[in-house]
């Protein structure tokens, strides 16, 4: 039997009550409020639990258990919302090159979404943790685009607009939009990969973001939690024991994890972890 998507209960999940109009008004409101509400994060990998993506488990995860989720399970959530309201969405994929020189050789390992809209296709994601658009941004090269947060924009790298945000008054690029449609079955073929290939970064560590107030944004890599400032200022501490582990993730993150899943999560972390710097995807 095929889930149905609740859509009231997705709306309640991230508190909004505005327009349900398909416009690209209410598309920057909704992805705004997703992304405040649904924190990215991918701690059932270091529990394993391989995410699953089928509607009933990402409703019953997400928006009955208060849980976030990372790039797959996130996009594939907020399509089912926007479906539910009448846009019309094709689904692609991207290259990440955070941290990375802007035409590397990288697979399609990110989920994107492309909404059509009156006003042209516009890119929606709310599954890039620390720097995922908290509006929808024009398809369109050379345009700056503001948002919530950073400013924003794409250049052509030999075909795939590569999203770039304006970090500390430089451009850095975030991944290449590959301009093709894809089928779900390559999404569980992706997941497959990033939830159990042992030199991805999920299984060893403790990642979190979410868009905060003020253009700020929080992160957390293992025991490091970071605070960014739209003027590239940065706030950054260090964990030391288990109860400000859980004082972060319940309350700064809104996770609703058991105490024993925090500490098996910690256990995790202390073993396989990373040391020192995050990886280069959620410095």
């Amino acid at each position: 039997m095929v889930a149905e998507f609740d859509q009231r209960a997705w709306l309640r999940r991230i508190g909004y009550n505005g327009s349900l109009q398909p416009t690209l008004s209410t598309l920057h409101q909704l992805i705004l409020a997703h992304s405040h509400a649904i924190a990215y994060e991918s701690l059932d990998i270091m529990l394993g639990r391989t995410p699953r993506l089928d509607l009933a488990s990402l409703q019953r995860k997400m928006i009955i258990g208060g849980r976030g989720g990372y790039c797959l399970e996130q996009n594939m959530l907020f399509r089912e919302g926007l479906r539910s309201l009448g846009y019309n969405i094709t689904s692609l994929q991207g290259r990440v090159v955070r941290g990375m020189a802007i035409d590397a050789a990288r697979p399609a390992i990110h989920m994107l979404l492309q909404i059509n809209l009156p006003e042209g296709p516009y890119l929606a994601d709310v599954g890039f943790g620390n720097l995922a658009p908290t509006a929808a941004l024009l398809l369109r090269p050379g345009v700056e685009q503001e948002t919530p947060h950073e400013t924003m924009r794409f250049i052509d790298v030999g075909g795939e607009l590569t999203l770039q945000s304006r970090l500390r008054n430089a451009w850095e690029h975030i991944y290449r939009v590959i301009p093709y449609p894809r089928y779900d079955g390559e999404y569980e073929i992706t997941n497959w990969y990033t939830g159990t290939h042992p030199d991805a970064p999920y299984q060893s560590n403790i990642i979190a973001a979410r868009p905060g107030p003020n253009r700020t944004r929080l992160t957390m890599f293992n025991a490091r939690v970071t605070v960014r400032h739209a003027s590239g200022e940065v706030e950054r501490r260090f964990l030391t024991d288990e109860a400000e582990f859980r004082s972060v993730l319940k309350n700064e993150f809104g996770l609703n994890m058991s105490n024993e899943d925090i500490s098996t999560c910690i256990s995790v972390m202390e073993k396989k972890g990373a040391k020192g710097a995050p990886h280069p995807f959620f410095a």
